[in-house]
């Protein structure tokens, strides 16, 4: 397929005809800075060394591939493996990139951190972070996902952020995404926006992927170790898409390792019931190519062109726009993207639990039920991972209200 896993770096910001920077002018200033001071940190073996130092004795790397022997079992198909980024501390991926852009805040001497929160994981790694490194620091979140959220919002208050919650549009990630950007074009000299996934303007795709894509890393050693060779398989959920891109990017030049990406199917497939922006194929309807938050990429669409109201059971999933570096690999056919709904990823988290005794957070219970429906069709000398992306404590009362 031809692939090449340095493009994004070629490209400046590129993915096909994805990414780029469609930001106000006030923004380009802040957005080159920030460029500038990646590409010296990313070649800076000093800041490379305090980074991993950070992410082995604070957030606890490497994390485990765990063979899941029973629900290999149960299954009767495929052995499964899950890589344990529930593990970490802060219970999440989020800690991975929260910790590298922390770091890279205090080496551009910015005092504050800004960052926006669905499911409050990334709020929570980004509060951490910044106590961490004597950073002050201020969380959006949309007032729905506080309330569903509530536990993420202490942690995050104790942990000494200011939490701000937002009232506006659907009261969800993207609206909190949008006054944490007008926040830092406001105060740009002074504080960084420590965006949480791998979407926004470039350098944001890229620059996230790279503290992230430690999770595939450590995964290609990991199997290598375990059973001799790369899986035949990967599943991870995709919000905006670190975590899945995290595992996925030490794979993209092994076109013989299918990669699936899982979406929130919500309630249905008609606008305004998932989140499912490129599982068109699937029947999930509104995803077309536009522009939301400063990069090209495919966004849920009203036929009038207004950026549709999404929703899933999962704060983490319900955004109506996907990681530009995603769109370019679904046009490619690298990897393939699917939709889960609510009742199934419940489902799956509950299976989990009763399994493994380990309980999902429910953005990877999406993943979790994908592979739950294809396992048993796999050959059993089939190898797949999993990654288990954060667990499951947040979900708590959303959880209750289910089983």
């Amino acid at each position: 397929m031809g692939i090449s896993v340095n493009l994004a770096r070629e490209s400046r910001g590129r993915y096909g005809p994805y990414g780029g920077r469609y930001v106000p002018e006030t923004l380009m200033a802040p957005l080159e800075e920030l460029e500038r001071a990646y590409a010296e940190a990313r070649d800076d073996p000093g800041f490379q060394a305090e980074l991993a130092a950070l992410l082995r004795d604070f957030a606890g790397r490497p994390t485990p591939l765990q063979f899941a022997s029973r629900l290999t079992e149960q299954l009767g198909g495929a052995r499964i493996y899950l890589k344990r980024e529930d593990l970490l501390h802060t219970g999440a991926h989020k800690i991975n990139n929260s910790l590298g852009q922390g770091l890279l805040a205090a080496r551009m001497g910015k005092k504050r951190v800004i960052a926006e929160t669905g499911a409050g994981q990334h709020g929570v790694a980004t509060a951490t972070a910044a106590a961490r490194l004597g950073l002050t620091c201020t969380v959006y979140m949309g007032t729905d996902d506080m309330e569903r959220q509530r536990l993420n919002v202490f942690r995050m208050k104790l942990l000494g952020a200011e939490v701000i919650g937002v009232n506006s549009g659907s009261r969800t990630l993207k609206d909190a995404i949008n006054e944490a950007m007008r926040d830092w074009v406001t105060n740009a000299r002074t504080s960084h926006f420590l965006l949480g996934s791998a979407l926004g303007a470039h350098p944001y795709p890229m620059m996230v992927r790279d503290f992230q894509k430690i999770i595939g890393e450590e995964a290609r050693a990991q199997i290598l170790r375990a059973e001799g060779r790369l899986p035949d398989a990967l599943f991870a959920c995709v919000g905006g898409g670190s975590n899945s891109i995290g595992l996925f990017h030490a794979f993209l030049g092994d076109t013989h390792v299918k990669m699936t990406g899982v979406e929130a199917g919500g309630r249905g497939k008609s606008v305004g019931e998932h989140a499912a922006r490129l599982a068109a194929a699937r029947g999930f309807t509104g995803a077309r190519p536009g522009v939301l938050q400063g990069t090209y990429t495919y966004v849920l669409q009203t036929t009038d062109g207004q950026i549709a109201t999404t929703h899933s059971v999962s704060a983490g999933l319900d955004y109506p726009a996907v990681g530009p570096e995603h769109a370019w690999l679904a046009d490619e056919g690298r990897a393939e993207y699917t939709a889960v709904g609510d009742e199934e990823a419940v489902e799956a988290a509950r299976t989990l639990a009763r399994i493994e005794g380990i309980i999902p957070a429910l953005e990877p219970a999406h993943a979790l039920a994908e592979l739950i429906r294809r396992a048993p069709k796999m050959k059993k000398d089939e190898i797949v991972i999993l990654n288990l992306s954060g667990r499951g404590d947040k979900d708590m009362e959303i959880l209750s209200r289910y089983v």
